[in-house]
């Protein structure tokens, strides 16, 4: 009988583990290199999304297409994205956009594989602006 009760609790703990395997691979699923067009300038950019120390997903430049915009070079702008597995989104975080100096409120959802939609917003949602990024395979290496 105690062998069965082990055996027991050890499906069901492989079944937690499992679970929380899961989600937490669909967390990661953002992390990854992205090319951006800064809805502003029009200039291009290159961004590495990754999972911070805390858990939460940052998000730092990596490769600027105008050389003047250089340093920039591993300045972090997107901060405190946590995921939400109901939503199959990144949620409370931040971007900053050091050409205008402003921080919004943002979130991020995967559009497709090789996309994610990125909003930014004051207050609401629907006071706003998607950009979409383009998944990149490698870091682009940047020019000196």
């Amino acid at each position: 009988m105690r062998k069965i009760a082990v055996f027991l609790f050890a499906l069901f703990l492989r079944g937690c583990v499992g679970e929380v395997y899961a989600q937490q691979s669909a967390a990661d699923a953002v992390c990854g290199y992205y090319f951006v067009k800064d809805p502003f300038s029009k200039e291009g950019s290159q961004v590495k999304i990754y999972k911070a120390k805390d858990g939460t997903y940052e998000g730092v430049v990596c490769w600027v297409e105008n050389p003047a915009k250089k340093p920039y070079l591993g300045y972090k702008f997107l901060k405190g994205f946590t995921y939400n597995s109901s939503e199959q989104e990144w949620q409370n975080g931040s971007i900053h956009h050091p050409g205008t100096g402003k921080t919004y409120k943002s979130y991020i959802k995967l559009n497709g594989t090789d996309q994610i939609k990125v909003r930014g917003y004051v207050g609401f949602s629907a006071l706003g602006m998607t950009m979409n990024w383009k998944r990149e395979s490698k870091q682009r290496k940047q020019e000196e």
